[in-house]
């Protein structure tokens, strides 16, 4: 080949190249631009964002921080780890700090795979899980869901002699199912001692007291177990992305040789540390999400649409083969929400729980572009 036929992008690896990369849900700002109307008037209800806001404790600690933001973040995380643990009743070696809980997901990839491994997760799980497996090389097992939910049996039959990860979310993105903890333990006692099992928790702070997740203390019967967590939903810190693993120290130790230095930025930790403290805050953000949830679940209900129950800060509809129409005809109104064809659902938009009137102006323009008014 002469070197003005090359293509740079044949200088990457062809898995690399094989990528599609993950795609966000629409700004406001960006779709203000392409339709020429204002900010105030956009409802974006596409990407499981808290409507209450940030944590007010939280702003109140960034406030008090910014005067040294000359000074580089806390490596270590103290601050930020000594607050889990006394939260969780965990050790700080069970902690590795992350830039979102997509960070610490793709950490635990690097760390433990390689080219020519397997890792399995289930059909309409969360993006990253591929992504992550794809960008090092390694393949990915989807096993087919069993009612838009993880099969947790097919998951662990699924398990290969080359497999290292087994990814698992509870509540599923983007279904929202939830698989009781018990099922889940029986997973983590049937998985091989030499395959990580990677409990994805993200919306796990939505869940009611009696449904609240023990994961924290399986860690010493499961030291293959990984625990990843995020304060971008309910704590309402999606714009700081802070996240969380906990894991055996061993394994927590390995992704931390792997994890980027100053890889969650000092305000990031400053609001962290107040938002946990924040019970207030997770009270009145759980309180409006279930009431939210009920009254999404009344309204498809009133336009005759199938949906999947949820047990997360959103919900996913089915509107028909003309999904893509329904999107436009939303976005157009100024409401935005999540396509989902990229997950296997392209009959479905998924919507995030808002305060109870942005619901009602969401369904009020949906039952507007299904021609249900």
């Amino acid at each position: 080949m002469k070197p003005n036929d090359l293509s740079l992008r044949d200088l990457a690896p062809a898995h690399v190249r094989a990528i599609a990369p993950y795609v966000p849900g629409k700004p406001i700002a960006e779709t203000a631009r392409e339709l020429g109307i204002p900010e105030e008037r956009i409802l974006k209800m596409a990407s499981n964002e808290n409507p209450l806001g940030p944590s007010p404790k939280a702003v109140v600690a960034i406030r008090g921080a910014l005067g040294s933001l000359n000074y580089y973040p806390d490596g270590s995380g103290y601050d930020l780890k000594r607050a889990l643990c006394a939260r969780l009743g965990v050790a700080p070696g069970n902690i590795v700090l992350g830039n979102g809980s997509n960070d610490v997901l793709e950490l635990a990839a690097r760390a433990f795979l390689s080219p020519g491994d397997s890792a399995v997760y289930s059909q309409h799980a969360f993006m990253v899980y591929p992504l992550a497996v794809q960008a090092i090389g390694a393949s990915g097992i989807v096993v087919p869901a069993r009612a838009y939910g993880n099969d947790l049996e097919a998951l662990a039959r699924a398990v290969r002699q080359d497999t290292r990860m087994v990814f698992v979310a509870n509540p599923n993105n983007p279904t929202g199912t939830f698989s009781p903890w018990a099922e889940i333990e029986r997973l983590a006692a049937s998985i091989p001692a030499q395959v990580l099992l990677v409990l994805d928790e993200a919306y796990g702070e939505y869940l009611p007291d009696a449904l609240a997740s023990p994961t924290p203390s399986w860690l010493a019967r499961f030291p293959n177990l990984v625990v990843t967590r995020t304060l971008s939903k309910a704590f309402g810190l999606a714009g700081l992305r802070v996240g969380y693993a906990l894991a055996h120290p061993e394994v927590a130790e390995l992704m931390n040789r792997v994890r980027q230095p100053f890889n969650v930025n000092h305000l990031a930790m400053v609001a962290a540390c107040a938002a946990l403290d924040d019970r207030e805050f997770i009270a009145r953000s759980r309180d409006v999400n279930a009431a939210g949830l009920e009254q999404l679940a009344a309204g498809f209900d009133r336009l005759g649409l199938d949906y999947i129950a949820s047990r997360a800060n959103f919900v996913t509809v089915r509107v028909g083969p003309e999904s893509d129409r329904v999107y436009r005809e939303l976005l157009a109104s100024g409401v935005i929400v999540r396509p989902i064809a990229g997950y296997g659902l392209p009959e479905h938009l998924r919507v995030t729980v808002g305060l109870p009137e942005h619901n009602e102006r969401f369904l009020a323009a949906l039952a507007g572009a299904l021609g249900k008014r």
